[in-house]
């Protein structure tokens, strides 16, 4: 549960040197805790230490997934969701710039002082660099995803130490959970915080890599993405997309590349967010929006005049494909390209769809990473595996250990 706010013991402790050995050890997932003071709370709030993912949605939402609605198991607790885009899109966003135009709202409005957000360094586009950003330029230059792993909450001492009382956070679910268990300790009086979904990060080795592995032309890839046509999207620097079915990735070579923390999370969709905005439960061109409390409708409330919406929609039966993919990826079977090319036609065409897309998403990963827990760290499968995963993986038959 979130700490007391009566004492600031945070403040004697001390930051870990670069390169030091984490508590969570190889589970660490860098998201910038233990970079800061806050490090004298890691045991309780670290998501790979000590999963508290139902206790934190009672406190931040008002309530805990509804185990008896599969919904709730898979979206978390929301008011709403819908499938949407800018009229007028930001260019160079990776999507259409929904998160972005929300943060320079909430910066425009004076409703925060700052947004916590990732730029990357001048040397490296890949290479992330969290920022607390003050004007919408600084929130420009943060566009577009960054698939390697990122110390967002490095700049929490800064946010306690300027005394900014409002503010705003961008991040991904382990980000967030730390986030929410010291948010008390922040000085904070209001905290909003914008998620989006997260899946497979890699260090920036693994990054280069997976590039190497897959892409054409590694050098002039701007960023990528897993879509809902079972296709890789790599977008260059020419403004050509490249497209690589996922039935024809290297699953061999590529298997040691993703995050042991990523490996070993259940929390794709951020369930502790305000607001989420992400693409896999929406139509190919969209982006789908998780309202899951009443800060996140005020959030939302902001653009709603520069989007256009759909309702959310879920089209196809995605289990057989989930079930047939489990033992491939365990086994590490690669298709001929042809094949893969083939199979990502057909599955396309008649294939899961919208809310059934993003629910075949998260079974696969889910499996996986409920394999790869058993495996590698059987003592922590009890209470590190959620209650909600565990119905999810339930519905499937798992390979012998």
């Amino acid at each position: 549960m979130t700490l007391s706010v009566d004492s600031p013991q945070h403040k004697k402790a001390k930051a870990l040197k670069p390169g030091s050995r984490r508590p969570a050890k190889e589970l660490c997932s860098e998201c910038g805790l233990c970079d800061t003071y806050y490090i004298h709370y890691v045991k309780e709030a670290c998501a790979f230490i000590n999963q508290q993912i139902a206790e934190l949605e009672e406190e931040i939402h008002g309530r805990s997934r509804n185990l008896d609605n599969p919904d709730d198991w898979y979206f978390g607790v929301n008011q709403k969701m819908m499938a949407a885009r800018k009229i007028e899109p930001i260019p160079g966003a990776q999507w259409t710039g929904i998160v972005s135009t929300i943060a320079i709202e909430m910066l425009n409005r004076n409703l925060v002082e700052g947004v916590v957000c990732v730029q990357n360094t001048k040397e490296d586009r890949f290479q992330p660099m969290p920022i607390i950003a003050r004007t919408p330029a600084e929130i420009l230059a943060a566009r577009v995803n960054k698939p390697t792993l990122s110390p967002n909450l490095s700049v929490l001492e800064q946010i306690e130490q300027s005394g900014m009382k409002k503010l705003l956070v961008i991040g991904v679910g382990c980000q967030i959970q730390a986030l929410r268990a010291v948010e008390q300790k922040l000085g904070l009086e209001k905290l909003y915080v914008l998620g989006t979904p997260c899946v497979d990060n890699v260090t920036r080795a693994g990054l280069q890599k997976f590039l190497d592995t897959t892409s054409r032309s590694p050098e002039t890839v701007v960023y990528y993405e897993f879509m809902q046509d079972f296709q890789v999207h790599f977008k260059h620097e020419d403004g050509s997309i490249e497209k690589v079915p996922f039935f024809g990735l290297n699953t061999k070579e590529l298997k040691d590349v993703f995050a042991p923390s990523c490996m070993s999370c259940f929390d794709y969709v951020n369930g502790l967010a305000d607001l989420v905005v992400g693409y896999m439960g929406a139509p190919f061109g969209w982006q789908w929006i998780v309202v899951r409390n009443d800060t996140g409708q005020e959030m939302l409330d902001l653009v709603m005049d520069k989007l256009e919406t759909q309702p959310v929609m879920s089209e196809g039966d995605r289990r057989n494909a989930v079930q047939q993919s489990i033992p491939a990826y365990d086994k590490g079977v690669t298709l001929p390209m042809w094949a893969a090319k083939l199979m990502g036609v057909v599955i396309e065409k008649i294939g899961p769809k919208g809310l059934e897309y993003a629910r075949f998403s998260i079974d696969s990963h889910f499996t996986r990473n409920y394999l790869y827990v058993q495996r590698h760290y059987p003592e922590k499968l009890e209470a590190h595996v959620p209650e909600y995963a565990k119905r999810i993986v339930g519905q499937y038959k798992l390979p012998q250990k």
